[in-house]
């Protein structure tokens, strides 16, 4: 295909007329605002209390708009897997995601969405996650020895939210990118949270404003390096993979491409991560049992203390991949996923219009108690392979499905388990007698006290 025809004309839309939309069952709440407050004060519990009450399609409103919410694995079947092409997420996620993060992956839809996919592709392929797992291995052993020499109580969710935005600095633009590192870093801070801040104008002063600056920032940086990083001065990361990778024409990406999907990607690794490894860590202090069997499980790789870790030696952690998914099973990252309908569609006998705002929810499915008995334990064997034959394929979507997979699923998995394996060999980690951690579930989950864990030395 041509390059001249990979950048795709936006896609039209009418939102549908309120009486369009009246024979769906549902309550929108207060004019203007609706239902907004209920859903950020406490998503799983709005959520599960309108399935209850309407069933499997129901109508809100929040954020200034109807939105019709389609729950459990058919409905996620129908949306993410999308044989039909019926739903956009460009303009499921533009609200959100669009003024800090356009034309990132997540946000294109359709032919263009393959076309671009294919090209980030290379940047995940055998050869550079290898390069990735040795930054990753080295940044993940440093850190954990320096939570060993101070034992004692620590807010895990901080320390692992700067642990995480180290190693993508590192594995995503290069260990020796220098002095800039602290700059770069805080301008994805602030972008990350302007992202999801109610005030969704850059007014001075305002959360969302710090993030456009930080959006500058970051496109000066990126600019500045691209043809460094197609010369001489590129390595392993990933941008610089991302500057020699091409369409399928053979053109390069362009600059403004590169742009868009490293600020996206080094969001989507750093933000997600953070909250998957702070659950299953907490899942592991509340559960000493399991965080026994897999200690267990990274000593009987006979590793030696500071040995560097292999694919191989990640091959052989089943058990530690089970208790990450259940992790994020318990508390899906991305806890709820936004589309368009760009044409007429129905599900379970509703009609619902082209233009509707179309909600699933990761969140609502992952507790369905009929796939998941006393959904609320942590039990990672729900992920042997007896177990998972037979449950609906869409009924476990962390990283959702179809054409939108997360394309860096499989570096999250590998950045879990070389996390576990330093943490395990080398840490214990507890929580207080009677201490629970209160997490905030929207829009991506993170403990609201930064979860006080207890280490001490193994």
């Amino acid at each position: 295909m041509s390059m001249q025809n990979v950048a795709a004309p936006a896609l039209p839309f009418t939102p549908p007329r309120r009486n369009e939309l009246t024979h769906i069952p549902g309550d929108e709440g207060w004019p203007i605002i609706g239902k907004t407050f209920q859903v950020l004060a406490d998503p799983k519990g709005h959520i599960e209390a309108n399935g209850a009450r309407y069933g499997l399609v129901y109508r809100t409103h929040f954020f200034g708009e109807t939105n019709v919410v389609l729950l459990g694995p058919e409905a996620n079947e129908l949306v993410l897997f999308d044989q039909q092409k019926l739903f956009s997420s460009t303009h499921g996620w533009d609200k959100v995601l669009g003024l800090l993060f356009p034309r990132g992956l997540m946000l294109l839809d359709f032919e263009e969405h393959r076309l671009h996919r294919k090209a980030l592709s290379v940047a995940f392929k055998s050869g550079p996650m290898k390069s990735y797992l040795g930054d990753l291995d080295r940044g993940i052993s440093a850190r954990v020895a320096q939570w060993k020499a101070k034992a004692g109580e620590m807010q895990l969710y901080p320390a692992m939210k700067q642990l995480t935005l180290d190693l993508a600095a590192a594995s995503f633009l290069g260990a020796d990118i220098g002095p800039e590192v602290d700059e770069i870093n805080r301008a994805f801070i602030d972008m990350v949270a302007a992202a999801v801040t109610p005030v969704r104008r850059p007014l001075p002063g305002t959360q969302m404003a710090r993030g456009v600056k930080g959006r500058k920032r970051i496109i000066a940086y990126f600019r500045e390096q691209i043809p460094l990083r197609r010369g001489n001065h590129g390595g392993d990361d990933l941008f610089s993979q991302l500057c020699r990778a091409t369409h399928e024409d053979g053109a390069l990406l362009s600059d403004q491409d590169i742009i868009d999907h490293m600020s996206f990607l080094m969001m989507a690794a750093h933000d997600t991560l953070t909250s998957s490894l702070t659950s299953f860590i907490g899942e592991l202090a509340a559960n000493p049992d399991w965080q026994d069997r897999l200690r267990a499980e990274v000593l009987a790789l006979g590793l030696a203390s500071g040995a560097p870790t292999s694919f191989d030696a990640l091959e052989k952690m089943p058990l530690t991949e089970m208790a990450f998914k259940e992790a994020l099973r318990l508390k899906p990252p991305v806890p709820s996923m936004p589309r368009r309908a760009m044409r007429d569609f129905s599900f379970k006998g509703f009609a619902i219009p082209a233009g509707t705002a179309v909600g699933i929810n990761p969140l609502y499915t992952h507790h369905m108690k009929e796939i998941w008995p006393e959904p609320d334990r942590f039990d990672p064997l729900r992920f042997t392979e007896d177990a998972q034959r037979g449950r609906h394929r869409f009924a476990f979507v962390p990283f959702g499905g179809g054409a939108h997979m997360c394309l860096g699923l499989h570096f999250a998995y590998m950045q879990a388990k070389c996390f576990a394996r330093h943490f395990l060999e080398n840490i214990e980690v507890s929580l207080a007698p009677g201490y629970k951690p209160d997490w905030q579930m929207w829009p991506i989950p993170k403990p609201r006290d930064g979860l006080r864990v207890r280490v001490r030395a193994v």
